[in-house]
């Protein structure tokens, strides 16, 4: 039987089709995103109500489980928590530091509708600075005034946050021993989902139905499982049936099955990791970089950018959507190029003082030992 560690290991450990998938899913994002800017809220209930629905809302889970498919990775490399955490962190933070401030301070200024004396001293600019922690805070002052959905720059940071939880939760079970014990990841991922249930049935009174995107506990929850499916890659299996079961449960969890977001995070997990695990010829624009992370910052502000510019052609959602990938595809090269890449390098110089580290915490232990060994002198 074909499992995820036999598909892996087939593919050198670097499948290419989570390259491609990375990609896909950041573009699917800016195209859910293009019914909001063209046609503003009423545009993006009626997607959620369309017949694309569970396609729509099948992303962002996706996006999280391939996370947490590819950071267990990482955390079975790290030799510490600390570099495990210092990688996630020069990962996400960099990037997201530098859009933040290109869009309070370039965006901002030529969109906004406020003279520049005006736009810095009102609140809400000073406030978007606290992107820069990791809390997402979405609007800038007088920015696209005539957009269908005025004022917004950042729609799509709401999942900062969950992402930041993501980290934190693998970090707090990495402590109690997940390596040696990887019950614990889909005991948490299903006490999570089924403790959120709990909560929103007791203070809703009814089954959980959800008309939007997946809730953000939910999608940790996604980002759980992807670690999961990672830990537990020796035993489960990998095969065409197995993802054609997936696929239709996923679909049915996510549309017309009540309070079935509570599991939809666990089949779409596993379905984005078949299709990770394909691994076709890689073309030139994925070898040796990701844009997907850049695509997904800059996604939001390029959208509103072309509703401004185009006016009424930028506003409908195919015309939105391609023009917006163009633009925020040159942004994700430069932000790669210029500040993804050089963080990465990080890498070296942090793993070098872990090696230190952990050589003198090794001589210290020797060195007690060895005394503890030593005869002691009678008195």
């Amino acid at each position: 039987m074909t499992t995820i560690a036999g598909k892996l290991a087939a593919s050198g450990g670097r499948p290419s089709g989570f390259d491609y998938l990375r990609l896909a899913l950041a573009i699917g994002v800016i195209a859910v995103h293009s019914t909001i800017v063209s046609d503003g809220f009423p545009g993006e209930i009626a997607l959620w109500l369309s017949p694309w629905r569970p396609v729509v809302r099948a992303i962002l889970p996706m996006f999280f489980a391939l996370s947490g498919f590819l950071v267990a990775g990482s955390l079975e490399r790290s030799r510490t928590l600390v570099m495990f955490l210092g990688l996630r962190v020069i990962r996400i933070w960099p990037a997201l530091a530098v859009e933040a401030l290109l869009s309070a301070l370039i965006l901002g200024p030529i969109f906004t509708q406020f003279s520049l004396a005006d736009y810095v001293h009102d609140p809400l600019f000073a406030r978007y600075f606290w992107n820069l922690l990791g809390d997402p805070q979405t609007i800038l002052p007088g920015v696209f005034p005539h957009n269908p959905l005025p004022i917004y720059m950042n729609r799509q940071l709401w999942t900062v946050p969950f992402e930041l939880l993501c980290y934190i939760s693998l970090a707090a079970l990495a402590v109690i021993g997940v390596k040696r014990r990887p019950i614990l990841l889909p005991i948490a991922a299903l006490a999570m989902a089924l403790g959120y249930g709990a909560i929103k049935f007791w203070k809703s009174g009814g089954v959980l139905f959800v008309t939007g995107p997946l809730p953000g506990l939910l999608l940790v929850v996604a980002f759980l499982c992807g670690v999961a499916i990672y830990l537990y890659r020796e035993r489960i299996p990998c095969t065409p049936i197995w993802f054609g079961v997936m696929v239709v449960a996923s679909g049915l969890l996510l549309t017309v099955v009540p309070s079935g977001d509570l599991l939809a995070p666990f089949t779409t997990a596993y379905v984005v990791v078949w299709l990770g695990l394909t691994n076709g010829r890689r073309l030139w624009f994925i070898r040796g970089a990701d844009y997907s992370y850049g695509i997904f910052l800059y996604g939001f502000p390029m959208q509103q950018a072309v509703a401004a510019l185009l006016g009424p052609l930028g506003q409908t959602p195919l015309v939105n959507t391609v023009a917006s990938t163009i633009a925020a595809a040159i942004f994700a090269g430069f932000s790669w190029t210029l500040i993804e890449k050089p963080a990465l390098r990080l890498r070296k110089p942090m793993e070098r003082i872990e090696a230190r580290w952990l050589g003198s915490r090794a001589a210290k232990s020797a060195t007690a030992d060895a005394d503890d060994l030593a005869p002691r002198a009678l008195d």
